[in-house]
C-alpha cells in the first residue's frame, strides 16, 4: 500500500434530475466531490493509502466531509477546519443534444481562504511516493497557487514523484492567466495530463497540421512537451467524442519513452453521470504507474475505470481494482454471477 496526498477543494454537489432545468427544479440530488478529492478515493478504492489537503467549514458541512472521505477510504489527517463556507456547485443534467451545465458558487470559499502556515508539507509528505494536484486548485486563489508550488517543490526535495492535472476551467481563469502560472510549475511535474487544445492554448505551442490524424498531432505535441520538459515521465489524455449527452466515445493516450500507447475505444451509453470521469481516469493513470504496469496495461486500466466513472450518479468512482479488471475482461452487459 503506497502513501498518496492530493490537495484540493471539495464541494457541495447540487444536481437536476434529467429533463429539469435549473432555473426550473423544485428538487436537487446532493453529492459531495472535488478533482483531487475524487482522484484520492479512486486510489483509496484501488488499494493505496490516499491522504487529502483541504480546509472545510466547522459546522455540520464540514463533518459531512470528513464523513464523506472516510466512508471511501480516504485519511483526512490534513483536512483543517476553518472559514464561513463550504464551496458548492449546480450541475443541470444534459440529455440527448443538450450539454449539462455547471453554474459555480464556490467564491470565498474556506479552501480558497487556506493559506501556507496552516499545512505542515513536511508531515503530510512524509514517506509518500506520490503527490497530485490539479489546475483548479491554481485558479481559485494567490495564496493557493503558493501553496501548491511550495507542495511540488518540497516534494521533489523529498524524493515524492509529482502528478499535475492541468483541468483548465474556462469558468475559474483565462487561458493567459493559467499559462503564466502553470509554466513555472511544470519543471517540477513527473507525471502530466495534458490535452491538445492544453498544448496548444495553456503551452502556446504552434498547431500541429490539422490534416494529420489525432493521434499523429498529439505524439508531435507530447514530444514537444519532452523537448522543453525532460523531467515528465509519463503524459496522459482522452479522446472523446461527443454523440450526445448520453452517449460518448471514450479513448485513451499515455505517452512514455517517446511512445503513445491508446487504449480501446469505449462506447459508453448510456451515460448515467459524467462529472468526475477525468478524475477516474488521472486515478487509474496514477494507480497503474505506481503498481509498475506496463505502458499498454496503463492506458487499457485507466480508460477502464473512467468508462466505469459514467455509469454511476456522484462524482465519485467507487470501483476496485478488480471490478476495473474485471470490466475490462467482460462483455458488455453481460450478467456476472
Amino acid at each position: 500500500m503506497k502513501k498518496i496526498v492530493t490537495l484540493g477543494e471539495i464541494m457541495l454537489r447540487f444536481s437536476t434530475t434529467e429533463g429539469k432545468r435549473l432555473s426550473l427544479t423544485d428538487q436537487l440530488a446532493v453529492n459531495y466531490g472535488g478533482a483531487e478529492a475524487n482522484v484520492a478515493v479512486s486510489l483509496s478504492h484501488f488499494g493505496h493509502d490516499a491522504y487529502f489537503i483541504s480546509k472545510v467549514p466547522d459546522n455540520a458541512l464540514g463533518v459531512a466531509v470528513d464523513r464523506h472521505l472516510r466512508s471511501n477510504g480516504v485519511r483526512t489527517d490534513y483536512v483543517i477546519k476553518g472559514g464561513d463556507r463550504l464551496g458548492t456547485y449546480y450541475l443541470e443534467a444534459g440529455i440527448g443534444e443538450r450539454s449539462p451545465q455547471v453554474t459555480y458558487d464556490r467564491k470565498y470559499s474556506s479552501f480558497s481562504s487556506l493559506k501556507v502556515d496552516e499545512i505542515n508539507l513536511d508531515d503530510a509528505l512524509r514517506d509518500a511516493s506520490l503527490f497530485h494536484v490539479s489546475g483548479i486548485t491554481l485558479a481559485l486563489s494567490p495564496e493557493l497557487r503558493e501553496l501548491t508550488f511550495l507542495a511540488i517543490k518540497r516534494a521533489k526535495e523529498l524524493g515524492v514523484k509529482t502528478s499535475f492535472d492541468f483541468n483548465y476551467r474556462a469558468k475559474l481563469w483565462s487561458q493567459q492567466e493559467a499559462k503564466e502560472v502553470i509554466l513555472p510549475l511544470l519543471p517540477f511535474v513527473d507525471i502530466c495530463s495534458c490535452g491538445e487544445l492544453d498544448a496548444i492554448y495553456l503551452l502556446g505551442m504552434d498547431k500541429v497540421d490539422e490534416s494529420l490524424p489525432q493521434e499523429e498531432r498529439l505524439k508531435r505535441y507530447y514530444q514537444k512537451l519532452i523537448e522543453l520538459y525532460p523531467n515528465i515521465e509519463f503524459i496522459s489524455s482522452t479522446f472523446r467524442t461527443v454523440l450526445s449527452a448520453s452517449s460518448n466515445k471514450l479513448q485513451g493516450n499515455l505517452f512514455v519513452g517517446g511512445e503513445l500507447y491508446q487504449s480501446m475505444v469505449h462506447h459508453i451509453e448510456p451515460i448515467v453521470d459524467r462529472v468526475g470521469g477525468g478524475d477516474a481516469f488521472a486515478a487509474g493513470i496514477l494507480s497503474g504507474i505506481l503498481d509498475g504496469y506496463a505502458p499498454g496495461r496503463i492506458i487499457s486500466f485507466a480508460t477502464t475505470a473512467s468508462a466505469l466513472k459514467h455509469t454511476v450518479h456522484g462524482d465519485c468512482n467507487a470501483f476496485t481494482k478488480e471490478e476495473v479488471f474485471q470490466f475490462a475482461n467482460n462483455e458488455p452487459g453481460k450478467i456476472v454471477r
